[in-house]
């Protein structure tokens, strides 16, 4: 720095004409203006107690520094509107008092040392120059970054997933609550929801949807996949496609709906990898599986034993079954609602005998609406283990009856449905009344065009199936053992001969 810029810096203002005291022409406040040539040590103006300051630069036309009480300092520019009529004030941004000169261009609002707002000044008037309402556009401009920061607000992740639960999800599906823990919230059977720690929710809380991008959904569905889903830890070791799988599912639903409602302008989820679909299942309980199955259903006790047997029987589905309650069960049968069903339809089970007898054996807790329940508060949970169990236990059985059996080929629970519907069928029963029994109105006399107009719910059918296939149960293991050895030995030579 040369002796002339010292100098310069030490007698920072030559002073024009005395302060005055004046309204000002934009708002007819009352403060101190002072018209002075500001120098490089403007920072050293120091504020008055009860009013604010302006000081006019006399370096620049229109070009004030302006001192709150407070200390802050800004600048602005007030000049007359296109027609010469009104005044206007225009604040150009705080006072920079890094003294380090900008690289580029100076903008309104960024902080401004003297030499860039006498630049930003003098780029202002040439604008007013060309006809410029300059104030009206930078009103327009500040007007339209609000209105983006209020949408990005409105469009963050962590609120719309909460909308979409509780809109969409919660009153159209089924399984909302699997859905809401994918996305990272926790619904309580009684309370208020809460965020999964670690969950989409509490992840991308802040974070707008439309920055959410392919790349990061394929990232979610392999931690899924690899190390459990966000927020709620691993449940099993290894990889799991299944859980990847639910995951992809449950973010592509998400983000479709967003653009249906027009929160996103395309869908991340659209051509990122997801594990694909199982093969379809085609397992069904041979009749000596049926028998070791009921056996050892029956050693593991209320209320999975129960339970278990009454999937086999009735042939509902797995959370139909596990989910019922008590005012579901009316005089004439079991009446699931459409909210339970998995095709929204109202769906009555008559209940036979043998049903009635599973049911009642079941342990009835005070004040749970749950008819299966081991808290008392919801319904039974803990498949997994069961399955683990019921597996051990069936092995053991199998063993009993024949040394020769080291294993059982692998089956899951929902196999019981496809044995259920295989054996009624093999009982002669007509399929629409089997596929009317379990609920299905894919194919028969329900689907299609037939079913808009076929309203008949084949009660009575559906009570003669039942029982039928309760009987043909109870014969089996209401038998001897003697005779249970014979079925199976008569088993094995029919599985030998098939095989020849």
């Amino acid at each position: 720095m040369n002796a002339g810029e010292c100098v310069r810096r030490l007698f920072f203002v030559i002073f024009a004409p005395d302060s005055q005291q004046e309204s000002s022409p934009l708002s007819g406040r009352k403060s101190t203006q002072a018209t002075v040539r500001i120098c490089g040590a403007s920072s050293r103006f120091k504020p008055e107690a009860h009013r604010r300051r302006e000081i006019r630069d006399g370096g620049a036309p229109s070009l004030y520094l302006v001192i709150q009480p407070s200390g802050a300092k800004s600048w602005a520019m007030r000049f007359r509107r296109p027609g010469g009529t009104t005044w206007g004030k225009l604040v150009l941004g705080p006072l920079d008092l890094s003294n380090n000169e900008l690289t580029g261009a100076p903008v309104i609002g960024q902080p401004l040392t003297l030499t860039a707002a006498r630049q930003l000044a003098a780029t202002i008037h040439r604008e007013r120059a060309l006809g410029k309402d300059v104030i009206a556009e930078q009103r327009t401009a500040r007007s339209r970054s609000k209105l983006a920061n209020e949408h990005v607000a409105a469009n963050t992740f962590g609120l719309l997933v909460r909308q979409y639960v509780e809109e969409h999800a919660k009153p159209k599906t089924r399984r909302w609550r699997e859905t809401a823990r994918n996305l990272g919230l926790l619904y309580p059977l009684e309370g208020k929801p809460t965020i999964a720690r670690g969950g989409l929710a509490e992840r991308w809380a802040d974070r707008a949807v439309t920055s959410i991008d392919g790349h990061d959904v394929h990232g979610v569905i392999e931690e899924a996949r690899r190390r459990g889903v966000p927020g709620l830890g691993r449940r099993n070791d290894g990889l799991s496609d299944a859980r990847g799988r639910a995951m992809g599912r449950t973010l592509g639903k998400f983000f479709a709906w967003l653009l249906q409602h027009r929160r996103i302008s395309s869908n991340p989820s659209v051509g990122v990898w997801c594990p694909p679909p199982p093969q379809r299942r085609e397992r069904v309980l041979s009749d000596r599986e049926i028998r070791w199955f009921w056996q050892a259903a029956g050693g593991l006790g209320a209320p999975f034993g129960p339970l278990l047997k009454l999937l086999l029987l009735t042939g509902q589905r797995l959370n139909e079954v596990g989910g019922m309650r008590h005012d579901e069960l009316q005089k004439d049968g079991w009446l699931l609602p459409g909210s339970r069903t998995k095709n929204k339809l109202e769906h009555i089970v008559p209940l036979p005998p043998l049903a009635t007898e599973l049911i009642d054996s079941a342990l009835v807790i005070e004040g749970c609406p749950y008819v299966f329940s081991t808290t008392g508060k919801k319904s039974v949970s803990g498949w997994s283990k069961t399955k683990r169990r019921l597996d051990v236990a069936m092995l053991a059985i199998a063993q009993r009856g024949d040394n020769s059996v080291h294993s059982i080929e692998r089956w899951v629970l929902h196999d019981l449905r496809r044995t259920a519907v295989t054996n009624m069928n093999k009982l002669k029963i007509l399929p629409h009344v089997v596929e009317a029994t379990v609920n299905h109105i894919s194919t028969g006399a329900r689907a299609g065009v037939a079913g808009n107009y076929n309203k008949y719910n084949y009660y009575d059918e559906k009570k003669e199936a039942l029982q039928r296939w309760a009987l043909h149960l109870r014969a089996w293991w209401t038998a001897k053992r003697a005779t249970w050895c014979q079925w199976e030995r008569v088993d094995d030579e029919r599985e030998r001969t098939a095989a020849i």
